[in-house]
């Protein structure tokens, strides 16, 4: 995308939503679209795959705040037609607005990230130095992907099946017919912009030759027209780190859209989220259960097998646990993420089971039991603020 198409393009109205709308509202806004629009839900429309690759662009430039108050601003800057092949023209009143940094411009902005950085980086300069163009980096892709709670866990390996721009497998990504090359345009050498001096400033347009990519392409590949990007579908395999909570995002470096003619592709940011499991919670680190036992083995003790991530374990009862007590066992909890690797514990929380119903001899026991303790002196209200 030229300079020029780039400031010229509403994001906003491409999303369907105001200048002023929240990060949730273009996501929310982005993802219905997304939907409605994705290739695999209209096979063969070649009108709704423009239009999926239009709204994936904006919502690449919206979602980053960065991206977005470059974007804001320079669009401020150019309100009104100021962006021309005349020349600069400043806003309404010969200024620049009050809001708009022009420390961005002058040196200053985000270079480097594919987008308005690198755009604002050889819009101006000082004494008509040129700035060689970059090629620009494909946008970040995002997704999602539900594990059990024992995959996150202890790790596992997913494979996400996606549709989103990549690089074309027939020309790699250069934008030529196999066999060709693109050539540097004659024009502007390469820089994909024409400069030259209006007073104090150095003043820089796209070029129209090459349309501000710094190349021509004579042969372009049938299967991309030229642009080195093809939206296909295809399976990434995902390695998911042992200890990965609900919501968290891993991010694979390069897995994202492809950069226009071989620029570097963007990452992909997978949301995981963490389904509910009937035995285990987790605290961090930290697993924990409640461990059903009965009064006895609370005053008489005992030891119980439990279930961990690994196998089942003994856990040690001794006589005279309260009800409610959390009995630890070291390092059976979560594998930590990090130097010095290990696992959290597994936290066991008794609860005593209060039988429904006893046969008579059961009942019986009880009752001379119930009498014993009166005799023993035991008071389990002994000490109770109520008393």
């Amino acid at each position: 995308m030229s300079q020029r198409e780039w400031i010229e393009k509403d994001f906003y109205k491409e999303l369907g939503v105001s200048s002023s709308a929240s990060q949730d509202e273009i996501k929310k806004a982005y993802r219905k679209l997304a939907r409605d629009l994705h290739p695999d839900a209209n096979p063969g429309d070649t009108k709704a795959e423009e239009r999926f690759k239009t709204v994936s662009e904006a919502h690449a430039v919206l979602s980053d705040p960065a991206k977005r108050k470059e974007y804001d601003e320079t669009r401020k800057l150019f309100a009104g037609g100021g962006y021309g092949r005349g020349g600069f023209t400043p806003g309404a009143g010969g200024g620049f607005s009050q809001d708009f940094n022009i420390g961005d411009i002058f040196g200053q902005a985000n270079a480097g990230d594919g987008g308005l950085g690198d755009l604002l980086g050889g819009l101006f300069n000082r004494g008509g130095t040129r700035t060689a163009r970059r090629p620009r980096r494909g946008a970040d892709v995002e997704t999602e992907t539900t594990l059990g709670f024992r995959e996150a866990a202890q790790g596992v390996t997913v494979p996400l099946r996606m549709t989103s721009p990549s690089p074309c497998t027939t020309c790699h990504g250069s934008g030529a017919k196999p066999g060709t090359s693109p050539r540097v345009c004659p024009v502007c050498n390469g820089n994909g912009v024409i400069s030259r001096n209006q007073g104090a400033f150095g003043f820089s347009e796209p070029c129209d030759e090459c349309r501000g990519t710094g190349s021509i392409i004579d042969d372009p590949c049938v299967d991309c027209h030229g642009s080195g990007i093809q939206n296909r579908t295809r399976t990434i395999t995902v390695r998911i780190p042992p200890g990965v909570s609900d919501g968290q995002k891993i991010r694979l470096a390069g897995q994202g859209e492809a950069g226009l003619r071989g620029a570097p592709s963007g990452d992909l940011y997978v949301t995981v989220h963490v389904s509910q499991d009937k035995v285990f919670g987790r605290n961090g680190d930290d697993l924990t259960l409640v461990l059903p036992v009965s009064y006895s083995e609370l005053v008489l003790g005992t030891t119980v097998s439990v279930p961990t991530l690994e196998g089942r374990v003994g856990v040690k009862v001794p006589a005279g646990t309260a009800d409610g007590r959390i009995l630890r066992v070291r390092g059976r909890g979560v594998p930590k993420r990090g130097p010095g690797g290990g696992a959290g514990d597994l936290l066991v929380t008794v609860k005593v089971a209060v039988p429904q119903k006893l046969d008579d001899n059961a009942a019986e026991a009880l009752k001379r039991y119930a009498e014993a303790e009166k005799t023993s002196g035991f008071d389990p209200r002994a000490g109770w603020a109520g008393a």
